[in-house]
């Protein structure tokens, strides 16, 4: 690390150990506006405790910067930690041989994982002839790899990278048609569905014409150190939740293989709880998303014959690799707001009512994490049972990935969902970005969330706006 560097990160670490000891009223905290301390929970509204990530990994920040921030309580070591590993994760990858930063490529989707993940926040398709900057598409073969997971394409592994360093062929282009679909709810307002539909062109080789596509745009990164730290007996139980068998709407988790640890254990992150760990994940994002390798992933996913597809050593440190999963388990949670509105409090009640707090489970409690003491035993409300659920025909990628079909998919959790036009500046959900808005995202649920889309569409003007309401608040 030069001394200018080490200036750098001596002064941002200092900058924000000052906003985690509480002094925010002092000094401007690196985003619009200063950060209030925490003040408790509010318990005026149904379920309305404002501390979303607990009490030590809750940040009052409904800014662009509502994403980005490191819980409240870290150690001068693990604060030390986040702003390190926050300086690669932002870092620009260049190809090798290069002083700084080498080892992009040979084919990549962005050159940084901040490239991908804009603000710590949600992804969203192209538009206007855009390139593919949060959007990927995950790959696979018929069958299953050794372990049960999605089987590899030769050539192009599981993902399709669709950029390539200078010399080097992309692995394919993608493009995108929509169509639109309407529908109407029960008071005869129209609503419309943004179909997609997606088309693989100049590969860089023979690409199968069976191979089966998923389209994916980046998640947010904030508080998945808390979703690391929930018991996995207490996922595995809200599989046989009596509110969700009698609603004939439980689901299943997914078990996946553990790259690093070599065996079989329960899946809690990506889009179909399809990795078990956060250093695996960060890994994987590395290796597929900019060909970077590391000691977990270290073979480049390519058959081309430019330089850069043969054997090498790991382009990212172990070290450099634990600095980024260390950001990203620190990663505070932003509180709800508005908690006391009564329009938010109603739509509270009608999420319940609706059926979609079935799955969207408010609340659970972490364990106990060696060295974490601020991700251990708080409360938090991701809105997610972290199962597997059939989402129906129309949300499928028709990919199975381990346990999970191809119209099953996680619960994502809902927690800041609301600021994610402040932080991306859209409204793009779902697994795709299809839906333009949270009320079209409703829409789009089918299969065992068919009951509560129907709730929705029955519903008047004023509980649809209401329910949105609570939304926006979380």
């Amino acid at each position: 690390m030069t001394s200018a560097r080490r200036v750098h990160v001596a002064l941002r670490a200092t900058h924000i150990a000052v906003c985690a000891l509480g002094l925010a009223s002092m000094v401007e905290c690196g985003g619009d506006t200063p950060v209030r301390p925490p003040s408790g929970p509010d318990t005026t509204g149904v379920g309305a405790d404002v501390n979303s990530g607990g009490a030590l990994m809750t940040v009052f920040d409904a800014t662009s910067r509502a994403f980005q921030r490191p819980g409240t309580s870290l150690s001068s070591e693990r604060l030390a930690a986040h702003v390190d590993g926050d300086a690669v994760f932002e870092s620009a990858f260049v190809p090798s041989p290069a002083p700084v930063n080498p080892g992009l490529g040979p084919h990549y989707d962005n050159i940084s994982c901040n490239g991908c993940h804009t603000g710590d926040g949600r992804g969203r398709p192209p538009v206007s002839g855009d390139q593919f900057n949060s959007m990927i598409f995950r790959v696979s073969g018929a069958g299953t790899n050794a372990h049960g997971g999605p089987a590899p394409i030769d050539g192009f592994g599981t993902q399709l990278e669709l950029r390539a360093i200078t010399g080097v062929s992309p692995m394919a282009t993608v493009t995108i048609d929509y169509h639109d679909s309407t529908g109407t709810f029960s008071d005869g307002a129209q609503y419309t569905l943004h179909v997609s539909n997606y088309a693989v062109s100049n590969a860089y080789m023979p690409f199968p014409m069976s191979a089966m596509l998923s389209p994916r745009v980046a998640p947010p990164n904030f508080g998945l150190g808390l979703i690391a730290a929930i018991p996995d007996q207490t996922i595995i139980a809200n599989a046989t939740a009596e509110a969700a068998i009698a609603a004939d709407v439980a689901g299943h988790p997914n078990f996946v293989w553990d790259t690093i640890g070599r065996q079989t254990v329960l899946g809690r992150f990506g889009l179909k709880a399809n990795m078990a760990t956060l250093r695996e994940q960060s890994a994987s994002a590395l290796s597929q998303d900019m060909g970077i390798t590391t000691s977990v992933f270290p073979i480049e996913i390519c058959a081309d014959p430019a330089i850069g597809c043969s054997a090498h050593d790991p382009e990212l440190t172990d070290a450099q690799l634990t600095l980024v999963t260390a950001y990203i388990q620190t990663l505070a949670v932003p509180a709800r707001r508005n908690v006391t509105a009564a329009s938010v409090v109603r739509g509270e009640h009608l999420f319940r009512s609706f059926g979609c707090a079935t799955c969207h489970t408010q609340t659970m409690t972490t364990g106990t994490v060696a060295g974490a003491p601020e991700l251990s035993g708080q409360r938090i409300h991701p809105y997610s049972d972290l199962l597997l659920h059939d989402m129906g025909p129309a949300l499928a990628d028709h990919r199975p990935d381990y346990l999970a079909s191809g119209s099953e998919w996680r619960t994502p959790m809902l927690w800041g969902i609301g600021l994610t036009p402040v932080v991306n500046a859209h409204t793009n959900f779902l697994h795709d970005g299809r839906a333009r808005s949270l009320l079209e995202a409703v829409m789009w649920h089918g299969g065992q969330a068919s009951s509560a889309r129907e709730a929705v569409r029955s519903a008047p003007a004023s509980d649809r706006d209401a329910l949105m309401a609570f939304l926006n608040s979380l």
